[in-house]
Formats: structure tokens, C-alpha cells, sequence
């Protein structure tokens, strides 16, 4: 359990799960096609394969990239004939996607075969309350994806006839599921040394993000307005404070990039929740965070991809260690920096590196979504890999835990809960709590605090970590215009459409308006 050992790829669900019979990803691995009855046989025994179901999460596509590609830290632009992929990636960032684009299908498929899998599980016979408990956190985990991207979720029940149509919950009959899913968990877990594990936190730091996102899901209308409850509010409040009580608490000053480093397992005290990986076993592919950005020609050789935008990279001061530092064990030894990576770039030796055409490899804050070179773009580096002396790095087996609940952002969201009307606990105000976190992480404190200011902060923070989509939907900014994506868009796109195979399949489900 605590070391997870089952590799899944894209498991393409059968025709009633409302899906094609085949599918890839934009990885470096396709997979076939697998019937779910295939893959679990619903005894408690397949709780490992639940957990292993969240290792999609860790690819450059899918879940991720619908998180974070839409928004206003992350793009990833096509150099030449590189990262074009029929253009998915730019749709994502213009908001031009449609029912038919493969990572909404293919996010889609990747979830709902979580929560089917997680009911298998809860429903099979002689299944422990311990299981059972675990299985419901992670049923209400994949829902929460989906009702966050989709706005309505499909269910169908493990024992009903494989020609019934999949039932829909709604958008808040999905959230009131979702709720019930993390009470039950939440009152049988309890505590855990292993961060690979579901535990009471890592219910209660669910918990406390749906409870943040309730008038979202809530609301008449798909953009808003919103309108936040002063309960659900002090809701969230109260499971922060159940997480501080058990033990967590921020890294000290100049260690933020030890929550993702190699030892971050141990060197962390802010990891709630996450995939564990170990030498020899790494199922979690941290080192798809740092394949994915740096350039051929660094260390570890990567794939030049995504980057920031320059507005978000221009939102840090200087003395903010969230922007970058020069990382103990790995710059001194291959001359990769933490953070975002602006200007000439070094390697072992601190020997200035070059394009593949020779010329100085300098990132640019200046790039182009359509025709970027292959040195445009802030790249940026939140995990971190461990080199050897010689400063090379083997990352087949990355031993970095991958973060999915993390403390910091509990205290935010707990700051945000407050100033949106909840009652103020501990002798903390919103203020006080954001200027901690920013005196901590080396920044200058804050007079006041609004929304912009605790948007900002939150970016600055959790950066590509796969909340900025979130975040910029509840705080009312997503639409607006960024880099390359010169003008407003709909409110509609506030949720992806339902594939039209899926739409096609189970006459429940109606497509989201604007598709």
C-alpha cells in the first residue's frame, strides 16, 4: 500500500463507462485498449490499483495540462516542428478546444475509471473499513477532477447490467456526493507517516478545498457570480485548523524547494498528500515536471517545452526564493538553478551551454505560442533532480515525492476563507497568515490583503503545482486576456465540454453549454 507498485496507463473504459474502445496519450508510452471488468475484480485487494490510477496526474497531459495550460502561468509553444501535436497544446492555451480535443477526452476517460475502480472497491464484500475509508477518499478525489473540469459527473454502480446507462450527477449532486465520500473517510482514517497514503489530513485538506470551491459548484450560473457562504467558509477554516493541529507546518526559510526535492519525503514538513517513489520503484514521474520545460542540452537532457509567461514570472520580487535559487547538491554540481530559469543557462563546471546550432542558450521572457526558437520561453523547475558527482543524472527512477496536498496551500486557502466572511480563528487574520507564508519564503510583507493580492500569492506559491485553474475560476480571472491570448473569453469555458463519444454513448448526459 504504502509503496505503490502497479503501473496503469491510459485504460480505455468499455462502452459503458461511455467511451471508444481505444486511445492514446501524448506521452512517451501508447497503450492499449483494457476492458475495466479486465482490470479489477472489485476485492479489497485492488485498492493499490486505485491509488496507481492517480499516476495520469503526473504526465505532462491530461488532468495537468487542463489544469494549467488555460492559464496565466504556463503555455507551451510550438518550436518548429517540435510540440506542435496537432495543436493541443495551443488550443488549451487560446481556450479554442472542443468536444472532440484528445485530452479532454482522454482526461475524461483517465478520471471516471478512477471513481468506477474506487467503487469496485468500496462495494466488494469483506472489503475493511481501513479500505473502505481509503477508497472513498480516493473516489471523492477523481470526482472532484471531474466535477472541477466538467461540471457533471456520470456513476454507475458495479453490480447494474453492462447495457443501463450510466446515471449523471449534476454539478451539485456530484459535490454533495463528493462531501459524503470525505466525511465517511475522514471520520475512519487517521493519521499516517506516509504521505503516499490517504490519511485524515489528506481528507480535511480535500475537504477544505470543496468546501472553498462550493459556491462555484453551486452557482446558477457557469462563471459566476458566486456567492460564499460564511458557513462553508468556516467550514474550511475548521479543517485548516485540524491540519495545523496534526503536526504540519511551513519549511523554514530558504527551504521551499526542499518540499520538492529528491528527499523531499523527509526534508518536507508540508506534504499532506502525494505519490511516494523510491530508487527503485517510481511509479509518480516527477521527472516529467523537468523533462518537460528544460532544453536538449541541459542536464538532465530534456525535451524543450513548456514555459511562464513573463507577466507571471514578473509578479516575484527578487528576494522572493520562490523565483529561484541556486539549489545545495544540484547547482553546484550541473549548474541547473530552482525556480524559473531566465538568461544564459550553465552546466557542470559552470561552462555557459549552447543551442544545438551553437549559438549561447539564453532564455528569452519573449515567446510566441505558434513560432517560438528552441531558446524562447522562462523555463521553470519546481522538482528537482538529484545529480551524481559528476553532475549527470539518471531519472528513470526519480525518488522525489509527487505533491498533490500540500500545507501552505491549506494556510491560503484558509486566509481566503476569512476574507471571504468566514470567522477568523487562532488569532489569525488573512493579512497576518499571507505575510507569514511571504516572510518565510523571503518576500516583503503586505499592507492589506484583497483578492488580487491573495490570487497573486497563491500563484507565487503553488505555480505549477495544478491549482492555477482553480484558483483563477473562483477568483473570476480566468477569462481574462493573457500572452498570446489577446482577448476575453466566454464564461462557458469555465468547463470543458463532455466528449461527444461520451455524449454520444449515454443519452444522461447533456453537453455543457457553449459546445
Amino acid at each position: 500500500m504504502k509503496k505503490l507498485t502497479m503501473r496503469i496507463g491510459t485504460i480505455c473504459i468499455a462502452a459503458f463507462l461511455l467511451i471508444a474502445a481505444s486511445c492514446t496519450k501524448l506521452n512517451e508510452q501508447v497503450y492499449g485498449s483494457k476492458s475495466i471488468r479486465d482490470a479489477s475484480n472489485g476485492s479489497a485487494s485492488d485498492l493499490k490499483g486505485v491509488y496507481s490510477q492517480i499516476d495520469g496526474q503526473t504526465n505532462q497531459a491530461n488532468t495537468y495540462a487542463l489544469q494549467e495550460h488555460p492559464t496565466d502561468e504556463m503555455m507551451g509553444p510550438t518550436r518548429g516542428t517540435d510540440w506542435g501535436d496537432f495543436g493541443t497544446w495551443r488550443k488549451l492555451h487560446t481556450h479554442t478546444w472542443d468536444a472532440f480535443h484528445n485530452q479532454v477526452s482522454d482526461t475524461w476517460d483517465e478520471l471516471n475509471t478512477g471513481v468506477y475502480r474506487a467503487t469496485q472497491v468500496i462495494n466488494a464484500s469483506g472489503v475493511s473499513n481501513q479500505n473502505k475509508a481509503e477508497a472513498s477518499f480516493l473516489r471523492a478525489y477523481f470526482m472532484f477532477q471531474v466535477v472541477d473540469l466538467y461540471g457533471q459527473a456520470p456513476f454507475r454502480d458495479p453490480a447494474a447490467a453492462s447495457d443501463v446507462n450510466p446515471k449523471v450527477y449534476s454539478r451539485s449532486e456530484a459535490t454533495d456526493f463528493i462531501i459524503k465520500d470525505l466525511e465517511f473517510a475522514e471520520a475512519n482514517l487517521g493519521p499516517t507517516s506516509d504521505e503516499g497514503q490517504a490519511s485524515v489530513s489528506a481528507a480535511d485538506a480535500l475537504l477544505a478545498k470543496v468546501y472553498l470551491n462550493k459556491a462555484v459548484y453551486k452557482a446558477a450560473n457557469v462563471g459566476g457570480p458566486f456567492t460564499f457562504d460564511a458557513a462553508d467558509m468556516n467550514k474550511v477554516i475548521g479543517y485548516a485548523d485540524k491540519i495545523t493541529a496534526a503536526g504540519y507546518h511551513l519549511n523554514a526559510h530558504g527551504k521551499y524547494f526542499a518540499n520538492f526535492s529528491w528527499d523531499n519525503s523527509t526534508a518536507s514538513t508540508e506534504i499532506i498528500f502525494g505519490l511516494t517513489n523510491s530508487a527503485t520503484n517510481a511509479p509518480a514521474n516527477t521527472h516529467n515536471r523537468w523533462r518537460m520545460t528544460m532544453h536538449y542540452n541541459q542536464t538532465p537532457s530534456s525535451w524543450n517545452g513548456f514555459t511562464t509567461l513573463a507577466d507571471f514570472y514578473n509578479s516575484f520580487e527578487d528576494s522572493d526564493e520562490r523565483k529561484g535559487v541556486a539549489y545545495p547538491g544540484m547547482t553546484d554540481l550541473n549548474g541547473l538553478r530552482a525556480g524559473f530559469l531566465i538568461g544564459q543557462q550553465y552546466g557542470h563546471g559552470n561552462v555557459a551551454l549552447k543551442q544545438r546550432g551553437g549559438q549561447p542558450l539564453v532564455f528569452t521572457p519573449v515567446v510566441s505560442l505558434n513560432y517560438s526558437t528552441e531558446a524562447q520561453g522562462i523555463r521553470v523547475i519546481k522538482y528537482l533532480p538529484k545529480p551524481a558527482a559528476d553532475g549527470s543524472v539518471n531519472d528513470d527512477y526519480a525518488t522525489n515525492t509527487y505533491v498533490l496536498f500540500r500545507y501552505s496551500d491549506v494556510l491560503l486557502e484558509k486566509a481566503e476563507a476569512i476574507m471571504r466572511g468566514g470567522t477568523p480563528t487562532g488569532g489569525q487574520t488573512a493579512l497576518s497568515i499571507v505575510n507569514d507564508l511571504r516572510v518565510t519564503r523571503g518576500a516583503s510583507v503586505l499592507a492589506s490583503v484583497d483578492a488580487t493580492a491573495l490570487l497573486a500569492e497563491r500563484g507565487r506559491e503553488l505555480y505549477w503545482e495544478g491549482w492555477r485553474r482553480n484558483d483563477q475560476i473562483r477568483f473570476g480571472t480566468f477569462n481574462n486576456p493573457v500572452d498570446q491570448r489577446p482577448a476575453k473569453t466566454s464564461p462557458t469555458r469555465t468547463i470543458y465540454p463532455i466528449p461527444q463519444r461520451a455524449v454520444d454513448s449515454n443519452p444522461n448526459l447533456k453537453q455543457n453549454a457553449g459546445y
